[in-house]
């Protein structure tokens, strides 16, 4: 069992049996830490799930390593696992377990009539939680947190600093938000009338599914009409927008400073890389993979893997930029074809070749 001191300390052979690993070494070694693996010491365990890293493994200081394959002649004890990162991740978490802070409510928070508190749930200072809000069970909402009329925390969720959930937003169990994040925002919807444009209401509503985690700093606007919804266990990177009316599927990936424009529906399994931007009304269907700063302008079929801007088939995308560092001279010897062609096409017309003869 874990030694009282500040962090967790375990047998790597107790580690073995709650991750479902076979170990190859010493069972009573004690696991203290996690690092890299260039950075590890004699009580640390990392990992190697990248081959690259591979090589590493010769010179590495680290007590233990998890492994898909056995590897000979190497000093650390290997701990071997079906998915490393995956393990690697649950060894995080048993040795630096989440922080929760005891339950109850800070007396300088308000609590607003009608308000609904789940059991063992803790409301830090600064807190405000507007009429007919719900917090479930277990749930954390951390100092300066602002949740507006008749809007749900679900069970077990946490809400960290200066986060607004505004009203009418429903958040499932085990939600995770981030700092600086705004859920329930109005979206950008106005009506342009001889000259001047004139704000549309946004009396939608916000539905964030259970297990999603979002970021810093992320906006989701309210629907229009209707609902803006986030699917179950989808991921959500820092400096996101997401407008109104958007719906994205389950267990989707998006990536930082993505923008997301409204009435756009994303199925489950989608992965949008960094500063990708797509225009309102697409249907991107699921498994759909997007590359970093694509711009997304039409449907995309299920399965589909572009890149680019205007987005094109991933391998048509590789061959363009292998091309893009040579169109310099390219464009040279175009200009040389061009001039001899001319050149050519005097020297016939002094021979007297003219018309068809000239081709």
């Amino acid at each position: 069992m874990p030694e009282s001191n500040s962090l967790p300390r375990f047998p790597l052979g107790e580690i073995a049996l709650r991750i479902g690993g076979r170990l190859v070494g010493d069972p009573g070694l004690l696991i203290e830490g996690v690092a890299p693996i260039h950075e590890a010491g004699p009580h640390d365990i990392t990992f190697v799930a990248n081959p690259k890293y591979a090589k590493a493994l010769a010179t590495t200081r680290a007590g233990a390593v998890l492994l898909e394959k056995e590897t000979k002649g190497i000093g650390p004890a290997q701990l071997l696992v079906d998915d490393p990162y995956f393990a690697f991740s649950r060894v995080v978490s048993l040795i630096h377990p989440p922080r929760r802070p005891s339950p109850g409510v800070h007396p300088q928070s308000i609590v607003g009539p009608g308000v609904r508190l789940g059991k063992e749930v803790y409301v830090g200072p600064f807190v405000t939680l507007e009429a007919g809000a719900v917090v479930g069970d277990g749930a954390v909402i951390h100092h300066g947190v602002f949740v507006g009329e008749g809007s749900t925390i679900g069970e077990g969720s946490v809400i960290y600093p200066n986060v607004t959930v505004r009203e009418g937003v429903m958040l499932g169990k085990r939600v995770i938000v981030h700092s600086g994040t705004v859920i329930g925002s109005d979206g950008f919807g106005f009506a342009t009338h001889e000259g001047r444009h004139h704000k549309i209401e946004q009396v939608g509503r916000v539905v964030v599914e259970d297990d999603v985690e979002i970021g810093a700093n992320v906006a989701i606007d309210r629907a229009a009409l209707g609902v803006t919804r986030i699917g179950r266990g989808t991921k959500i990177d820092n400096l996101v927008q997401i407008a109104h009316n958007v719906s994205i599927g389950e267990d989707s990936l998006i990536v930082s400073q993505v923008g997301i424009s409204g009435s756009t529906t994303l199925g489950h399994h989608v992965v949008l890389g960094g500063q990708v931007g797509l225009v309102g009304h697409l249907r991107i269907g699921n498994r759909v993979m997007v590359g970093a700063q694509s711009g997304i302008m039409r449907d995309l079929p299920d399965g589909s893997v572009v890149w680019g801007s205007p987005a094109i088939a991933h391998s048509e995308a590789l061959k363009v930029q292998a091309v893009v560092p040579h169109l310099p001279e390219m464009r040279k010897q175009l200009r040389k074809l061009a001039l001899e062609l001319s050149a050519l096409a005097r020297h016939l017309k002094k021979k007297g070749i003219e018309g068809e003869e000239e081709v």
